[in-house]
């Protein structure tokens, strides 16, 4: 379970921003809590903001921090990360909107797994050759000390001594815990706990990453992912089927084939989506079976996700999305918040920003499970909570974010109708 995730000095974030996932101690809705033992957490938070305010440089941060950590660990043909699946790098930018830059970034996560809470950060710096330089990193598990780096100093905690003492030697453009990766023995306790972290960022820590390609012509533009899963397993391929036809989009099951020539996008298998065929009278006659290119791109958008919404679901972790129900029905997109949100998840979380404010009612979300992002006239980010700005429970969450008194919505400058050069364009006989 995500418990907090910290980060300074990225994009649009100069100072220090907090996406905590920590429950209050609120009275409604304790079925959206799951208890670690450590802390209680949040099961659900979407993220509310104007254009340009930061939202998606917040899930950015998020895929960044998960992509420089799981790179910088040791790979072969027999690990669980296999070459590849190393996950694209993306640039780290600190915030540029002042008078001096500041070439330090900050990131820090602390999360649950396996009954233990781990707490493990990093400092970087830009040098001036263009290399990155770590300057601090630590990890703490259960509040205890494992090592504590500043520059190329490590200091151990007294029950890892003996072992961070034989692997005291690091980069400076490399991460500590890389080096104990490649170097630790399966018999130390410190590499059971650098395998919990690579564990935890590669099978429960997971930002959909998509290629998002526009287009106004169906056939045109056409990208998707797919779950290795559905391929192999198939009470997993059941699942995902039923799901799909359970979201009335007029799919009655999905065709999998392996690709006997190379497809266009280099795809192993040939995934179609089956429809019912009728006669006048309005019997059904047979199928069609129909390329994922010929759905609507909500359609593609819901299959990609509810592939790894179900993984999530199942094994336990954070999904993290931005523009979540960008494509999709309303309806549709409280369904899987829904599922988020049962009684019956007891180990997944989901974090999403949004312009959905149907999911802003206090019927669906708890004031800890509503975000806001915020950017200030200097082009500075900050996120807050509606339990952080102490929001009533009464209160008409939509209703008031709309009006403004949340902050966090865009202020419409309608001064350009009143030119004249303006007026004459546009409204000119």
């Amino acid at each position: 379970m995500l418990v907090m995730f910290r980060a300074r000095n990225y994009a649009s974030f100069k100072d220090e921003i907090i996406l905590d996932m920590r429950a209050v101690s609120y009275k409604e809705m304790k079925n959206h809590i799951i208890d670690t033992g450590r802390n209680k957490v949040v099961k659900s938070l979407a993220i509310f903001g104007k254009n340009a305010s930061g939202k998606s440089n917040l899930i950015s941060v998020l895929y960044f921090f998960e992509s420089f950590v799981l790179n910088q660990f040791f790979q072969d043909d027999t690990d669980v990360i296999d070459n590849a699946g190393k996950l694209p790098n993306i640039r780290r930018t600190p915030f540029k909107l002042c008078k001096v830059v500041d070439s330090t970034s900050e990131f820090e996560i602390i999360f649950s797994y396996k009954g233990k809470t781990f707490q493990y950060g990093f400092m970087l710096d830009d040098q001036k050759q263009g290399s990155t330089k770590i300057s601090e990193e630590w990890l703490l598990l259960n509040e205890q000390v494992v090592f504590e780096r500043k520059d190329n100093k490590i200091t151990s905690g007294k029950s890892y001594r003996k072992e961070i003492g034989k692997m005291e030697k690091v980069r400076t453009d490399r991460l500590y815990i890389g080096t104990l990766d490649y170097f630790a023995e399966d018999t130390d306790t410190v590499k059971e706990v650098v395998d919990d972290i690579k564990m935890y960022l590669k099978e429960n820590f997971n930002v959909h990453f998509e290629l998002i390609i526009e287009s106004t012509v169906k056939g045109i533009a056409f990208a998707t992912s797919y779950s290795e899963r559905l391929f192999k397993d198939e009470e997993y391929k059941w699942i995902v089927e039923d799901f799909v036809k359970s979201a009335d989009i007029g799919i009655t099951r999905i065709d999998i084939k392996p690709n006997k020539e190379t497809s266009n996008n280099g795809d192993k298998y040939d995934i179609r989506c089956a429809h019912n065929k009728y006669d006048e009278s309005g019997e059904i006659i047979g199928e069609e079976l129909f390329e994922l290119n010929m759905e609507s791109s909500g359609t593609i958008r819901y299959f990609s996700f509810i592939q790894y919404i179900l993984d999530i679901l199942e094994k336990g972790g954070v999904f993290v999305v931005d523009e979540f129900s960008a494509r999709l029905h309303p309806i549709l997109t409280k369904f899987v918040i829904d599922l988020f949100q049962s009684s019956k998840n007891t180990k997944a979380q989901i974090i999403f920003t949004t312009h959905d404010i149907s999911l802003m009612n206090r019927k669906q979300m708890r004031r800890d499970e509503i975000a806001l992002v915020e950017k200030n006239e200097k082009g500075e980010s900050s996120v807050y909570t509606l339990a952080d700005i102490k929001t009533r429970s009464d209160a008409s969450f939509s209703r008031d974010y709309m009006s403004g008194k949340y902050g966090a919505i865009p202020i419409i400058n309608e001064s350009c109708l009143d030119s004249k050069q303006v007026e004459r364009w546009l409204w000119a006989d």
